[in-house]
């Protein structure tokens, strides 16, 4: 892989991604919203080239660069978070943007097409997830993810594209939404306020967004055509010892409270990945422990 595109860059994987393709001399052009204060946290470098383009404006994109490319990755989605998550008409509406997507990535001349899926598009399983676990999402961010995965990867294959689709678990690292749990309680913990959970009984996967990035790059390198690749640590521990170790980190005399909220209806109680089959094809083996991703989170937000 000499070239990269990537939508979505300014998140957490996004932004991880990036930092990896530069690491390994890899160009890469960044379609971005313009005017989006999140954009100053696109690694700046030599390599990356921004070209501003919103989700609405993939359809009407042409090639202008005089230079073909090798590698799409989609990340960019709207209504990832609170009520837009069960929102049918906009996350139908993202499924178009990603069919959009792969029309661009062959405009570009881009012979492999990889999007970001979700554990969302699993609903509620009670046993580790794997490529060919049964898919039985529960809200529209969910089900639009699976459709997406889906229809990108027939219109990938009609245009003579390669496909791969990742289902994303629970990442975390620089760049994190404000309100996801690691980086909600991280600042609520340095404000000497006292965030409050659930029990913390859930049985989770954290990932670090280095090891996420470095993940799709070889997918991106190694990834089998067709596959879907499940992506997360591959180890659940209690959500409460994820907790404790960020209390520990950034405040250790601070206070938690455990059981101060009740688990949401349809709460997910298991989530851990088999990565077995994304380490046989790519090599991909996690390489952050949760503890370290943390004070790495820390040295980045002082």
């Amino acid at each position: 892989m000499r070239r990269a595109i990537v939508t979505g860059a300014t998140g957490a994987v996004g932004t991880a991604l990036v930092q990896e393709l530069i690491d390994n001399n890899i160009e890469v052009l960044v379609f971005c919203r313009e005017g989006s204060a999140r954009n100053k946290q696109i690694p700046t470098h030599p390599l990356v080239t921004l070209k501003y383009c919103s989700l609405n404006q993939l359809s009407e994109l042409k090639n202008e660069t005089g230079k073909q490319y090798d590698v799409f990755y989609h990340f960019a989605w709207d209504g990832t978070t609170g009520t837009a998550r069960n929102d049918m008409l906009l996350q139908n509406q993202n499924v178009r943007y990603a069919l959009d997507a792969v029309e661009v990535a062959a405009r570009f001349g881009c012979h492999k097409f990889i999007g970001a899926g979700s554990q969302a598009e699993y609903g509620r399983v009670e046993g580790v997830l794997k490529p060919d676990t049964p898919a039985f999402p529960e809200m529209g961010y969910g089900i639009a993810k699976l459709c997406a995965g889906q229809m990108t990867r027939e219109r990938a294959h009609q245009l003579g594209m390669a496909h791969n689709w990742v289902r994303i678990l629970s990442v975390y690292g620089p760049n994190d939404g404000a309100q996801s749990m690691v980086m909600s309680t991280i600042n609520k913990l340095k404000k000497n306020e006292v965030p409050q959970f659930t029990k913390g009984e859930q049985m989770w996967d954290y990932l670090y967004s280095d090891d996420a990035g470095r993940a799709f790059r070889l997918v991106g390198e190694k990834g089998i055509d067709g596959k879907i690749y499940v992506l997360g640590s591959g180890k659940a521990r209690p959500l409460a010892e994820y907790i404790e170790d960020i209390r520990s980190i950034v405040c250790p005399e601070g206070c938690i409270e455990l059981g101060a909220i009740p688990y949401a209806p349809k709460q997910v109680m298991f989530l851990q990945a088999d990565i077995g089959e994304l380490t046989r094809d790519t090599g991909f083996l996690p390489q952050i422990d949760f503890p370290i991703g943390i004070e790495s989170i820390m040295e980045w937000s002082v």
